[in-house]
């Protein structure tokens, strides 16, 4: 019989996510009209769904997936959004600070054919301000971000 999962000190960076928030990012539209509503299924898998315009002006909406699986010792998650038909799967850990998860995944290359590497990073700035940064890693090793989003708690 499968063991029921338990809450861990790991889940408690996630349960940090959960709210409603205000989302700004120039490579969404660089307007303020984006939106995200993070819920917690019971301190072990966390969803986070967002709503928005693209910069071509077709609405979008995108669901975020992140857990703690004890047994890989990793978080682990998905990501999905409408304006694409891949599905990002990530593994990564919460750094020294305990303010920033590193999530680490393989996807399509935005720059031509194939996979490349990617690392994107939730970064608490506050209790009510994060940030989500995407990069991409680079042919010597080092990772190039071209994307930073800020999220602002609606209170």
């Amino acid at each position: 019989m499968m063991k029921t999962a338990e809450v861990l000190k790991e889940h408690s960076f996630l349960e940090r996510l959960v709210g409603d928030w205000s989302v700004t990012a120039p490579e969404m539209g660089g307007s303020d009209d984006w939106t995200e509503t993070v819920r917690s299924l019971h301190g072990i898998w966390f969803v986070a769904e967002g709503h928005g315009r693209m910069p071509d002006g077709k609405q979008a909406t995108t669901i975020l997936t992140l857990g703690y699986n004890a047994e890989k010792g990793k978080y682990v998650g998905s990501w999905i959004g409408s304006m694409m038909d891949f599905m990002w799967v990530y593994e990564g850990e919460v750094d020294a600070s305990g303010n920033v998860l590193d999530l680490y995944t393989t996807g399509p290359d935005f720059n031509g054919e194939g996979l490349a590497d990617y690392r994107e990073q939730i970064t608490f700035i506050n209790p009510d301000h994060r940030t989500f940064t995407s990069s991409a890693r680079q042919a010597d090793g080092s990772w190039k971000q071209f994307m930073e989003a800020h999220y602002t708690r609606k209170i």
